[in-house]
């Protein structure tokens, strides 16, 4: 250890200064540095590692040393805030459902929506062979004369294209989707297409 022969058994070590070799190489510490990171994903971007048509992948938009993994996904129609990671632990804590960590979209729909049909998803709509959990919807805008809403839809769910089925259940079809929030998290100030590595606040308070 740093240069001299250790024989005494229960020496300590402080393995961020001490230097220790084995049989003459170096024995390395495996502690692994994790990455947490936010993108703003574009439309037209497919969620995962890699893709068997080429497209692009949210991966090539974010280019570092680390193998990273998408946390959930967004289908490729659907731009916003997607957290990619090295963490394995964090990936399934995330995305387990009994964590029910919550996810805002803002939904762009054909149609003048009603408080009604707002009451309707809040309350669970049933999608296929499931009912969906109560949700949080806002009003965001309208357009008469477009005859287009935007509603904000606040979910803990991550169906396979849940918020589009739940907007086709009240006869309203998704012109634009976008995820502006995951639990807290906001890409707000993020450019499309552009990412940042998460605050150490933000992972610790979502980290179980």
């Amino acid at each position: 250890m740093n240069g001299k022969i250790v024989t005494e058994l229960g020496t300590k070590i402080n393995p961020e200064i001490d230097e220790i070799f084995y049989n003459g190489k170096k024995v390395q510490n495996q502690k692994e540095d994790f990455v947490y990171i936010l993108l703003n994903k574009p439309i037209g971007v497919v969620t995962t590692a890699k893709d068997q048509f080429d497209r692009q992948t949210v991966l090539d938009l974010v280019k570092i040393p680390e193998r990273i993994v998408p946390v959930g996904r967004l289908d490729m129609y659907t731009s916003g805030a997607l957290i990619l990671t090295n963490d394995g632990d964090f990936v399934y804590q995330w995305t387990h459902p009994k964590h029910e960590i919550t996810k805002t979209y803002n939904a762009t729909v054909k149609g003048i929506v009603t408080k009604q049909e707002i009451e309707m998803l809040e309350k669970g709509v049933k999608i296929e062979d499931y009912m969906t959990s109560p949700a949080k919807v806002k009003i965001l805008k309208i357009d008469k004369e477009k005859s287009v809403s935007r509603i904000e839809i606040t979910i803990h769910e991550g169906r396979n294209r849940q918020v589009r089925k739940m907007c086709e259940v009240i006869d309203k079809k998704v012109l634009a989707l976008h995820r502006s929030k995951i639990g807290n998290i906001t890409v707000k100030d993020l450019k499309l297409g552009t990412w940042r590595y998460l605050k150490k606040s933000e992972i610790e308070k979502y980290k179980m």
